[in-house]
């Protein structure tokens, strides 16, 4: 379709569409953009993110969001986004939406784990998933219905927003050799993580990113957890403690997730409900692009300036594994719904190594060959 008048074509769709509430029109630069009848609703909904705007990964993630949305309405739904306490702290998003303060918010479902477990399962847990294995457990295998028969019981409809992929194992001031070495251990880690490695003896501290530098540089802590190369290069952990361990198997990956007021978003009209589907699944892909394309170089230059790469023992990561089952026995005993999704997770996991060792890990593991003999 040729390009044309963005409002003279709204006024064709309005008068042709009978109805129906939303077409397509393709300029040919991309996907179909929906064009909404003249009497769609004029909304301005409120966003909170739990993220500062320093985390431009991250919290871009939200702001990709909310244009997407602007640009398929002609700009009659806006969705204006807070950062992390401009209206509440970035760990009561979720509470706020619930309660009505705003209709929305970008957060990690895993903050609200000490709620309910449960919550941990739409993000990461230890040794879950990988970022394309949570995708098709959302998209396809039914994992998005799964956890929003969970959230409306907290008046919450969820879409997932976003992605960091497999995380970094976090920076340590002496290394680790066996799960001994644990023992005592005061790292800043939240949440799931954090109770595996209690298990070990260490000592799960919780702070903000901000805060977290300084502890290092004084002592009051002995490693720390972030996320990965490009976000910690910004806060400077490799001056203090140069020891970086990969994986971090607590968050294979880590699936950001847009949080709607269930009584707003079911007052949405459908055509606007499906436009924010959409503009979720491309804040959900585009933060996964940035990553991948900015984590690259940030490691590079981690190394450069003194940082020490080293992989997690395998016998370190076999006692992780270990306490990580023998707590989701525990939870899946006394919790049917972490049961419920639990189980859903694990079948996804287990089908699809089954089919990514047979030729994904095969193509990848001869490419990286091909780049050490410097032949790519």
């Amino acid at each position: 379709m040729k390009q044309v008048d963005r409002r003279k074509f709204l006024k064709v769709a309005a008068a042709g569409s009978a109805g129906a509430g939303i077409t397509a029109c393709d300029d040919g630069k991309g996907p179909a953009s929906p064009a909404i009848v003249s009497s769609a609703p004029t909304l301005n909904w409120r966003m909170t993110s739990s993220f500062p705007p320093s985390l431009d990964t991250i919290h871009g993630a939200a702001k990709v969001f909310s244009k997407a949305v602007a640009d398929m309405t002609d700009n009659r739904f806006q969705i204006q986004v807070f950062a992390a306490g401009e209206i509440v702290g970035g760990l009561q998003a979720a509470d706020a939406v619930t309660d009505g303060t705003v209709e929305s918010c970008h957060t990690a479902s895993y903050y609200y784990w000490g709620k309910d477990p449960t919550f941990a399962l739409a993000t990461a847990v230890p040794f879950g998933l990988n970022s394309r294995m949570q995708n098709a457990w959302m998209y396809e295998g039914g994992g998005i219905d799964l956890m929003n028969a969970f959230f409306q019981r907290y008046k919450l409809y969820g879409l997932p927003g976003g992605n960091s992929g497999a995380q970094m194992g976090g920076w340590y001031r002496k290394e680790i050799n066996t799960p001994d070495d644990f023992k005592g251990l005061k790292i800043r880690i939240g949440g799931f993580g954090g109770k595996i490695l209690s298990r070990l003896g260490a000592v799960p501290q919780g702070m903000p990113g901000g805060e977290i530098y300084q502890n290092l540089e004084k002592g009051v802590l002995d490693a720390a957890e972030w996320v990965g190369p490009y976000d910690d290069e910004k806060l400077g952990f490799y001056r203090i403690a140069k020891y970086y361990y990969y994986p971090g198997w607590w968050e294979g990956q880590a699936m950001l997730y847009f949080f709607f007021n269930l009584d707003k978003w079911n007052a949405l009209p459908p055509a606007y409900q499906a436009i924010v589907r959409s503009a979720a699944q491309t804040a959900n892909t585009v933060m996964m692009a940035r990553y991948d394309m900015l984590n690259p170089p940030a490691l590079r230059r981690l190394v450069q300036n003194g940082a020490i790469l080293k992989p997690f023992p395998e016998a370190v990561l076999d006692a992780c594994f270990k306490a990580s089952n023998e707590v989701y026995a525990e939870l899946s005993a006394a919790n049917p719904d972490f049961k419920k999704a639990y189980d859903a997770m694990v079948a996804v996991r287990n089908e699809s190594y089954l089919w990514f060792q047979t030729t994904e890990a095969t193509f990848d593991t001869y490419m990286m060959i091909q780049q050490r003999k410097r032949t790519l």
